[in-house]
């Protein structure tokens, strides 16, 4: 389904709603919206990413495999 389509869907939906599925909606939007909020990084995180990816590009920095990172994983269990 077409995102619009979907738009279209839940308008028809919000338009015919009760208050119980209006208090649904709005408690739904309202996580979604404070879950974007808490992806966001500072522009100061970035930073330290960004100096962390060109150590690794580097060879600057340790880094372990795939295989490496499960292996350790399951002997820290």
């Amino acid at each position: 389904m077409a995102t619009i389509d979907l738009r279209n869907t839940v308008k028809e939906y919000i338009n015919t709603a009760d208050v119980r599925l209006l208090k649904m909606i709005k408690a739904l939007a309202e996580t979604y919206q404070n879950d974007e909020q808490e992806l966001t990084l500072s522009e100061e995180q970035y930073q330290m990413l960004d100096k962390r990816r060109e150590a690794h590009l580097k060879g600057e920095s340790k880094s372990l495999t795939w295989e490496q990172v499960k292996q350790n994983a399951r002997n820290a269990s």
